[in-house]
C-alpha cells in the first residue's frame, strides 16, 4: 500500500503543487515580475500562509482518510474501492481538491508571482469542470444511491458548518403511511 501511495503523490500532487510553481517562478517571475517573498507586513503573507497551511493540513487529512477507510489511493488509476464518508468527507465532497487549490493560492500570494495566480486559476477551473462532468458521474456508477444521497447533503466546495453523519450514525428515517 505504501508503494501505492507514493506513486499517486509522486504522479499527482507534486508535480501540480511544487514542479508547475516552480517551474513557473524560473521562467517569468524574475526581472520584470521579480519574484519577492511577502513579508509579515504584507497582508499576502499572512493570506498566503494561512491558505497553504490549511490547504496542506485539509490535503493530509484527507489522504489519511482514503487511505485509512478507501482501501485506494486519489490516482485515477487506483480509485478507493469503498465509499469514503469519514474526516473531511463528511463536511466536503472534495476536500483533497481543494487543498491543493489552497496550497496553491498559498503559493501564489506568498510569492506574489503573477503566473503561479493564473496557474492557480486555471487549475481551479479545471477541476471545477472535471469534477461534476467526470468524476461525479463515475462515482454514481460505482457507488450508485449512497454517492447521490452523499451529494444532496455534502457541498462540493464549501465546507459544511457541521460534519455530515454518515447513515450508520443517522436517526431512523420515518416511513410514511
Amino acid at each position: 500500500m505504501k508503494r501505492r501511495w507514493l506513486l499517486a503523490v509522486l504522479a499527482l500532487p507534486v508535480p501540480v503543487t511544487l514542479l508547475i510553481p516552480a517551474l513557473l517562478v524560473a521562467a517569468f517571475c524574475k526581472g520584470q515580475w521579480a519574484a519577492s517573498w511577502a513579508g509579515p507586513s504584507d497582508p499576502l503573507f499572512w493570506l498566503g500562509a494561512a491558505a497553504g497551511l490549511a490547504g496542506l493540513a485539509l490535503a493530509l487529512w484527507s489522504a489519511a482518510a482514503f487511505a485509512r477507510h478507501g482501501d485506494g489511493t486519489p490516482a485515477p488509476w487506483d480509485p478507493p474501492a469503498r465509499f469514503v464518508v469519514s474526516g473531511p468527507y463528511r463536511f466536503v465532497r472534495n476536500p483533497m481538491i481543494l487543498g491543493v487549490i489552497l496550497v496553491l493560492l498559498g503559493e501564489a500570494a506568498l510569492l506574489r508571482c503573477p503566473p503561479l495566480f493564473v496557474w492557480f486559476a486555471l487549475f481551479t477551473l479545471g477541476n471545477a469542470l472535471y469534477i461534476p462532468l467526470v468524476e461525479e458521474k463515475g462515482l454514481e456508477r460505482r457507488f450508485g444511491a449512497s454517492y447521490r444521497r452523499y451529494k444532496q447533503h455534502v457541498p462540493r466546495w464549501m465546507p459544511r458548518s457541521v460534519p455530515w453523519p454518515p447513515a450508520d450514525e443517522r436517526a431512523p428515517e420515518k416511513e410514511n403511511g
